[in-house]
């Protein structure tokens, strides 16, 4: 059954002995971090070595200035934890499901159809569902509330203040009403706002824009007295941004976008706000996907929009359309800081939540940390995705130090010449793939996932000056080395066997192998040669 809360997820991590509770006083100034940081990293050398990879999941239970209050983190820090998540011995069994639904074919005939009815029900039970209420208004405050009464963490030394972490922030399609569950860290500022870290190129963000539009459309334009001039004309580059029409000097459109932000949720619901789902499929509609049954939800108190009924916390607001503010430094997960810049300003107008509640967070930094364990089952389980517009895929590796979007290896089938490059450009085209900053392709007879086969023939198999190309195009914005915000260049390189048909008439060497009849004449005697 799935887990129908956090509360249920904690009580299944603690059965299987991938919890620990700590009850000594811990501070959410820096100090949770370091803890969890070292937890993360348990295994490699000069670590808590004792422990498994990613080491256990972690409930504080005692922080300092929350009495109460509970933090749970690391909860997906390790490839056991992400399978029991999702509930699966193996997170293939999720990609095998995605496979068998995108491989469903029209029925032909009133047979074909009639087979199909069961799975067509099935998939229907995937819907969220609306409730009258749920636990997470046990406790509803519209007046007399306090972001800072939450343990939110501080997490690393030079970052520009509390950073909620592990937020599902939902909005809404202005123009179609499709919901989108998304994940961005939030510095809280005060008591009822804080930054809304919204990359230009997330769907929330395209949602601010498109609420911009329409406001710029419809004329609604009004100047905000006292706002600095450098941040008016932050807003003013965002409006220039849109594609549509462009806003005087100094105007910037009035008007605001409603925002419910979620923390504290069962696993498949929190992971599904990070996943690379199609435009048209609602997160919530995945969630339901992965843990086999349908989100329950509730209508918010003070916003038009509805949130997981059992969640921990729910803050309800809005965005000011004509609003910016200073968000970070923020210890990201490069490794580095990610820079201060402007960003919307998220309005608290109420706070619901359950008795009790738990606040649910992470930590990212130098991997491996928590978010390597997420980051590695988005690549298992949407292999079948990618290999929906790229067939030719055998499989790929993001590796865990290329943080996602630095580096991804691929495989292929190689059938023409030039297949490589055009691997290299479909997978610029792939929605959130379009950030990898370096992409190497190989054939399908090497393994991606073992780094020392890649480099062995990867570099072998290159001439540099032919078979590296340069592109310019968006990049990730928390890539600091690129020449300007959010655009620079991308590598690609052709690591496949080259053809006489690319240009190569030279003869290509064989790999060396032993034949088998020598390996198994071995085989026999090895016992027998006292080497071991």
């Amino acid at each position: 059954m799935a887990y129908s809360d956090l509360r249920e997820w904690i009580a299944a991590l603690e059965r299987a002995g991938e919890l620990k509770r700590v009850r000594a006083e811990v501070d959410p100034i820096l100090e949770i971090t370091e803890i969890t940081d070292r937890v993360s990293k348990a295994g490699k050398p000069g670590t808590l070595s004792k422990m498994k990879a990613g080491g256990p999941a972690l409930l504080f239970e005692n922080v300092k200035g929350h009495s109460g209050a509970q933090v749970l983190i690391n909860q997906f820090g390790s490839e056991s934890r992400m399978k029991l998540a999702l509930q699966v011995d193996a997170l293939e069994e999720v990609s095998g499901r995605i496979h068998q639904l995108m491989n469903m074919k029209s029925p032909e005939g009133f047979l074909e159809k009639v087979k199909m009815l069961p799975m067509l029900a099935e998939f229907g039970k995937f819907f969220p569902k609306t409730v009258a209420t749920g636990p997470c208004k046990e406790v509803i405050k519209k007046d007399n509330f306090s972001l800072l009464d939450l343990p939110v963490l501080k997490c690393w030394p030079q970052d520009g203040g509390r950073f909620i972490t592990l937020p599902c922030v939902i909005t809404r399609d202005p123009r179609t009403g499709k919901r989108n569950v998304g994940m961005y860290r939030m510095q809280v500022y005060d008591e009822r706002s804080a930054g809304m870290h919204w990359q230009r190129q997330k769907v929330a963000a395209e949602h601010y824009r498109d609420m911009m539009r329409m406001a710029a459309t419809q004329s609604t334009v009004a100047s905000t007295p006292g706002t600095s001039a450098s941040r008016a004309g932050a807003v003013d580059i965002m409006a220039r941004s849109l594609g549509g029409s462009v806003l005087a000097e100094g105007e910037r459109p009035s008007g605001k976008l409603e925002v419910a932000v979620v923390i504290g949720t069962d696993p498949a619901l929190t992971f599904s706000a990070i996943v690379p789902a199609p435009p048209d499929i609602e997160e919530f509609i995945v969630a339901g996907f992965l843990r086999q049954k349908p989100i329950e939800l509730v209508k918010c108190e003070t916003v038009d929009l509805e949130v997981p009924a059992n969640a921990e916390y729910v803050l309800e607001g809005y965005v000011n359309l004509d609003e910016l503010r200073t968000e970070g430094p923020f210890g990201d997960h490069t490794g580095f800081y990610s820079l201060a810049d402007e960003y919307p300003v998220f309005h608290v107008t109420c706070i619901t939540n359950r008795k009790n509640p738990i606040y649910a967070t992470t930590i990212v930094g130098k991997p491996p940390m928590e978010d390597a364990y997420m980051g590695k089952a988005v690549e298992r389980i949407f292999l079948p995705l990618m290999r929906l517009t790229l067939p030719e895929i055998v499989d790929v590796n993001l590796p865990i130090e290329g943080v996602f979007h630095n580096l991804m290896i691929v495989s292929i089938k190689k059938s023409y010449p030039g297949h490589a490059r055009k691997v290299m450009s479909g997978i610029w085209a792939l929605g959130q793939a379009m950030f990898t900053k370096c992409i190497v392709v190989v054939d399908e007879d090497v393994d991606v996932q073992d780094i020392a086969d890649v480099t062995l023939k990867a570099l072998n198999h290159i001439d540099p000056e032919r078979d590296i190309q340069f592109t310019m195009g968006p990049v990730d914005s928390l890539d600091h080395a690129s020449r300007m915000p959010n655009y620079g260049s991308k590598m690609g390189i052709d690591a496949t066997r080259k053809w006489a048909t690319e240009g190569f008439t030279r003869p290509w060497p064989d790999e060396i192998r032993m034949d088998e009849q020598t390996k198994a004449a071995v085989d026999k005697k090895w016992k027998d040669l006292g080497i071991e």
